[in-house]
């Protein structure tokens, strides 16, 4: 089967599980579907997006990280999350939200076929570092989103009336542990990859270590999420704080890295 044919299979998989899954919701019993045989389902999607990233990710034994490829790296990630943690957080309303944009990251590489392959030469010592780098992006992308559903449920918690698709949210509370276990491994993560560009610059990128507007929003970027993390564990931020900091903290990622690759594909066209 052709990798375009795959691309269609998945996007068209991913897309009759959304529709199941927002008729349960519909139905009132998606947490149920979800920790059963329709929850199980999503495994078939899942794993031939798995496949095709990896078949699109790595080109001619280098790596090819363009826009299009990273943020269908980032869906398959958060589809994998909440596949991976359904039986321990009801988690239904939001699989039903993101699988839809699963859906469409699995046609973007198909419409928008251009590669970009990275300059430096192939070693496992540099593709662990961007791979631990685009990880680390997806998980923070993930803490992003719950934050902004976090905020929009606290500012209509005392409507009168509340939109179908935040009341179908998980707790609050169920949310923000989720949060917090995101960003405690995308922070680790990024702890890695930021030493590891350091120390390992000679070796990675052929030259001394050097500082640059993405090393700047990086650091930046850290620091946020350093802040945080210690602000949750010692004076117990959350709600409102805990949203402010995680959204600061992805801005300088957004801007470290995909604010990047949009300039030079989208605008400058390199």
């Amino acid at each position: 089967m052709s990798n375009q044919a795959l691309h269609l299979l998945t996007f068209a998989l991913y897309s009759v599980l959304a529709i199941l899954f927002w008729r349960a919701q519909a139905a009132g019993n998606a947490e149920q579907q979800n920790r059963g045989a329709l929850g199980f389902l999503v495994i078939i999607p899942l794993a031939l997006h798995g496949w095709l990233l990896y078949d699109t990710l790595f080109i001619w034994g280098a790596l090819n990280l363009g826009l299009v490829y990273a943020l269908s790296l980032i869906l398959w990630l958060t589809v994998l999350i909440y596949w991976l943690a359904r039986y321990f957080y009801p988690l239904s309303s939001l699989q039903t939200l993101v699988l839809p944009l699963a859906a469409v990251s699995t046609a973007l590489p198909a419409i928008f076929p251009d590669v970009r392959i990275l300059s430096q030469p192939a070693s496992s010592l540099f593709d662990t570092h961007v791979l631990g780098a685009m990880l680390a992006y997806s998980l923070f992308t993930i803490a992003a989103l719950h934050a902004a559903l976090i905020s929009l449920v606290e500012k209509r918690l005392h409507h009168a009336k509340m939109p179908k698709v935040l009341r179908n949210l998980p707790p609050l509370l169920t949310m923000e542990i989720l949060l917090f276990r995101v960003i405690g491994v995308g922070f680790v993560l990024l702890s890695i990859t930021i030493a590891s560009g350091m120390m390992f610059s000679e070796e990675l990128f052929g030259h001394p270590w050097r500082f640059s507007h993405k090393v700047l929003f990086g650091i930046l970027s850290w620091g946020v999420f350093a802040t945080l993390l210690m602000g949750h564990r010692f004076y117990g931020w959350r709600g409102h704080i805990a949203v402010r900091w995680t959204l600061s903290g992805f801005f300088f990622l957004v801007l470290a890295y995909l604010g990047t690759q949009f300039v030079l594909e989208a605008i400058l066209h390199r």
